[in-house]
């Protein structure tokens, strides 16, 4: 076991912290757009380290090419 569990975000703190609406989060989990997420129980929870890693590979320059991180 871990000294340091995972950290995991409900949908609303993601929304919170993208800026975004919840129903823009559960249309990216229908078509594959958004972060990777876990269904637990029911429940939908997105992993810390999924979410910066996803925000890493979702940076664009200036001039809308991807930038390396």
């Amino acid at each position: 076991m871990s000294d340091h569990p995972e950290k995991y975000l409900v949908t609303r703190e993601l929304a919170e912290r993208l800026r975004v609406k919840t129903q823009t989060l559960r249309k990216w989990r229908t078509t594959g757009r958004g972060p990777s997420f876990y269904k637990l129980g029911g429940n939908v929870r997105y992993r810390v380290a999924d979410v910066e890693e996803w925000e890493s590979a979702s940076r664009r320059d200036l001039g809308g090419q991807k930038t390396s991180p």
